[in-house]
């Protein structure tokens, strides 16, 4: 492929899961040393961060990616965003395809229910600066491809490296990633062969609910200790195997060597 490509291959395409643009180096530091108090502290700061720019104002908008699926049941939903013992704030980030118009509109009712819970935001917008933010900011990086659709997911990646634990269907890069209970949550597999769509999203929609309440929810606010492992876990681990430049070296010396 010529100079270009032995130039780029040592460049990491920062739109793909590259540690030197994505990772905030402070967590992984303060995470080397054992410093737990100073990676909770330096979390909390790149949450005050994220938070100012929601106030002011994360992927696609692409109907497999369900955006809506915590919407399911309303019950649940209205349960999870007044629960006061364990407090929530739910982000929604991207931008629809403009041809798709199923996805406008899922955005559309996403922006009209931010306006009855001040809890719920919705950006506009999903470029590599706010991406980043977001990621810095988030405790729960939440994704719920209907399998088999999702061929990657490079968010939860980034998300990863900065302190984000994945809560996720098991599909995309997260078959290779996720270890249940040690560096993130996985949602229990649908028999999807065997069902319909309908009755894929209300299994997948159960499980997630069942897993924030009984699961992510209690960890974070009252095992913290607990919860600080995970990360530490997701952080090592993604950078191991994840960063877009080991991608890059890989393919360059197995195809083209």
């Amino acid at each position: 492929m010529g100079e270009a490509w032995r130039y780029l291959r040592d460049r990491p395409h920062h739109e793909c899961a590259d540690y030197r643009y994505w990772a905030d180096t402070e967590l992984y530091e303060a995470a080397a040393r054992g410093d737990d108090a100073h990676l909770a502290v330096r979390k909390k700061e790149l949450k005050r961060r994220a938070f100012l720019t929601v106030a002011d104002q994360t992927g696609r908008f692409a109907g497999y990616k369900r955006a809506d699926l915590l919407l399911r049941d309303r019950e649940w939903f209205e349960r999870l965003v007044s629960n006061t013992q364990y407090p929530v704030q739910l982000i929604w980030a991207g931008k629809p395809y403009p041809a798709d118009q199923g996805a406008i509109d899922l955005f559309n009712s996403l922006v009209q229910l931010s306006h009855r819970y001040p809890n719920v935001a919705v950006l506009t917008g999903y470029e590599l600066a706010l991406s980043k933010l977001l990621k810095q900011g988030a405790d729960i990086w939440l994704n719920n491809p209907r399998i088999p659709r999702e061929a990657s997911g490079t968010s939860g990646m980034t998300a990863a490296m900065n302190g984000a634990l994945n809560l996720s269907t098991n599909d995309g890069w997260i078959p290779e990633f996720i270890k249940p209970g040690v560096n993130g949550f996985l949602v229990p597999e649908a028999d999807y062969r065997h069902l319909d769509v309908n009755e894929q999203d209300n299994h997948d929609a159960y499980h997630l609910y069942e897993l924030l309440e009984k699961h992510v929810l209690p960890m974070y606010y009252q095992r913290q200790q607990e919860w600080t492992g995970m990360v530490k876990q997701s952080m090592a681990d993604v950078r191991v195997a994840f960063d877009s430049g080991r991608m890059a070296r890989e393919y360059y010396d197995k195809l083209y060597v």
